[in-house]
């Protein structure tokens, strides 16, 4: 399954501009609302310099990174859960989404619109945040309708599935979103079925102009973030688009003069990392040097599941050297000569950065 981050806002804060600079495409950005109707999707290597020092340790044919997909997806305005603007398109796509990343525009120029008239960040989070209440609320009332009429029946999962629906129903009504809402584990399988899109991970990008004086908006963002204990990540959207076009040199230098150690990509596919709980394994061989995604507290034999769903299957044990010692070892023979090669079983829990070889036989 491909990990999907999605990119939301409102029209005309930087979504497409900024999907630009992290994916390099040249996709429209145009100041106009709607510019996007259809979602762009490009696939994006996650940096990793651990990668980088396998493969020059074993020097493989291939090294494959694990990359994240981003959805940049059609601007919502007021109205969005009743079908206003491109609200129903722009439901539909956030909702196959892993996790979002909401831009919200903190700066002035006159020469980019507004779709609201005036620039205002608040504004411009709260109208995100009800328009996606609502839209999960339409989604719940239909089905409490549904399960309600069952439930003279008798069936204890019937009355599961309807207290569930009316704790959600409830939190919304209140104005909050599923995921400020405690559930008992056994409840998140039926959670999951919904698809509810406040259920979802996110995290605010705030798009800022390299000209300071224009950004009169951010300081009312980062209180705000700072009241609710949400994380910001501050972007120069229009500024990293323009590193498209550069030799690495000069992408250097220009970084540099913004201030910046690394682009924007790095540290919005960390924060997507962050929000999913996952992180990465290698595979080091000769053919290839690999890195894997999966959910921490994964078993070994999930981490094999994800090259091949026979290996999970197949499970025997797992060779398994830590990413340090691989290194200080220069490599496999020397890390099994000191001993630090482990065999594991399955109960065995991977760890962020574990070089492995799966053993299997089905």
């Amino acid at each position: 399954m491909s990990i999907k981050c999605g990119i939301v806002g409102l029209p005309n804060v930087g979504k497409s501009t900024l999907f630009n600079a992290l994916t390099s495409q040249k996709i429209d950005a145009e100041n106009f609302p709607f510019c996007t109707i259809e979602p762009n999707i490009a696939r994006v290597n996650i940096p990793d310099e651990r990668l980088d020092k396998l493969s020059n340790l074993v020097n493989p044919e291939k090294v494959i990174p694990s990359f994240m997909e981003f959805v940049d997806i059609a601007g919502l305005v007021k109205g969005a859960h009743s079908g206003e603007g491109l609200g129903n398109k722009f439901l539909s796509h956030i909702r196959e989404t892993q996790c979002f990343a909401h831009v919200i525009r903190c700066f002035e120029d006159e020469n980019v619109i507004h779709v609201e008239g005036q620039v205002s960040p608040i504004n411009d989070l709260e109208t995100i945040e009800t328009e996606l209440i609502l839209a999960d609320l339409e989604v719940v009332s239909k089905r409490k309708e549904s399960v309600q009429k069952k439930l003279r029946s008798g069936d204890k999962t019937t009355q599961k599935e309807f207290d569930i629906l009316e704790k959600i129903h409830n939190s919304l009504d209140n104005n909050k979103p599923v995921r400020d809402i405690d559930f008992e584990h056994n409840d998140k399988a039926f959670l999951k079925q919904l698809q509810l899109v406040t259920s979802k991970p996110f995290f605010f990008i705030a798009n800022i102009h390299e000209d300071e004086q224009k950004n009169k908006h951010l300081a009312e963002l980062e209180e705000y973030a700072k009241q609710h204990n949400l994380e910001i990540l501050k972007v120069f959207a229009k500024a990293e688009g323009e590193l498209i076009d550069l030799e690495e040199e000069e992408r250097k230098e220009y970084l540099e003069m913004m201030g910046l150690a690394e682009p924007a990509l790095n540290s919005i596919i960390r924060k997507g990392y962050e929000m999913l709980d996952l992180f990465s394994y290698f595979t080091a061989g000769p053919k290839e040097v690999r890195a894997w995604s999966i959910k921490r507290n994964s078993t070994a034999p999930q981490a094999a599941g994800k090259i091949h769903t026979d290996f999970e299957r197949g499970f025997i044990k797992a060779e398994v050297i830590g990413f340090n010692d691989y290194i200080e070892c220069g490599g496999e023979p020397k890390a099994k000569e000191q001993g630090k090669l482990r065999l594991e079983g399955k109960e065995y829990i991977v760890k962020d950065g574990d070089v492995i070889h799966f053993k299997f036989n089905v």
